[in-house]
């Protein structure tokens, strides 16, 4: 049976998890529903973009289908959404309490502050991979219905990257909020590395000269490798699973030392 706490986190959060998960699996519906008439004017809307906006997007590539669905689903807004409920939800597990006052209640529980802080994580945790896998339901079901020539696999690859990039972001802000028990901090600290580190992928498509920038780019580690063309790439969705691991585990070991208030 799953913890107590557990439990109580996924109550108190359900009707956002559904809300996300509803929310994003209808933005890729919607998009990848426009692929048939989209392509009848693919080449046109392509060519009405400046080659240095397409690659500062990552969507140089709009006429073959993986360039639809990463220029629709996987380049921005899909990711933008994901991390938007991450920051969120891992936002609730420690900052939230500790403001709101509740903190005191819910570290009343016969159970360690690190174990505390790990079953709020791993509710939150849950929470946003469910929100993270609903790309991948909605197109194993539209694109062979659609006809998108795809393989399965490359779309797997891709929300694979998704769900890992959406969990290198909540061990990033689980940490902000295990250090400093502020939701404004949270969010202020997880934004600026999110923007910042995909404004480092996005230039480093456009100029050689700072082309190493990506390198430093969670963003490139999701989608920088091409899985709808390419397919599986281990190493980068170990490289984001890790950054989650170890930043969600330096979270638990400080918030354990750090005064908390209640």
């Amino acid at each position: 049976m799953l913890p107590p706490l557990v439990r109580k986190t996924w109550r108190d959060d359900r009707r956002t998890t559904i809300g996300w998960t509803a929310g994003v699996g209808a933005f890729t519906a919607v998009y990848t529903g426009f692929y048939s008439q989209f392509q009848g004017a693919a080449e046109l809307k392509q060519d009405a973009l400046p080659q240095g906006m397409l690659d500062f997007l990552g969507i140089a590539d709009m006429l073959s289908p993986a360039g639809y669905l990463q220029a629709t689903v996987f380049s921005l807004i899909g990711p933008l959404l994901v991390l938007m409920c991450a920051t969120t939800l891992a936002a609730r597990t420690i900052a939230r309490p500790e403001e709101d006052g509740g903190m005191e209640l819910l570290l009343a529980n016969p159970l360690s502050r690190k174990g505390f802080a790990t079953q709020r994580l791993t509710a939150a945790a849950t929470a946003i991979t469910l929100v993270a896998v609903a790309p991948w339901i909605v197109l194993s079901i539209l694109v062979p219905a659609i006809g998108i020539d795809v393989p399965l696999g490359n779309v797997a690859a891709a929300c694979a990257g998704l769900v890992l990039l959406a969990w290198c972001f909540t061990g990033i802000a689980f940490l902000a909020g295990a250090v400093t028990g502020k939701r404004g901090t949270v969010l202020a600290v997880t934004g600026v590395i999110g923007v910042t580190t995909y404004m480092a992928n996005a230039l480093s498509n456009i100029s050689d000269s700072v082309s190493g920038l990506k390198w430093v780019s969670p963003f490139y580690y999701f989608i920088g490798g091409d899985p709808l063309h390419d397919g599986w790439n281990p190493a980068h969705l170990l490289l984001l699973a890790g950054i989650g691991v170890t930043t969600a585990a330096a979270g638990v070991v400080l918030f354990d030392r750090r005064d908390v208030g209640v």
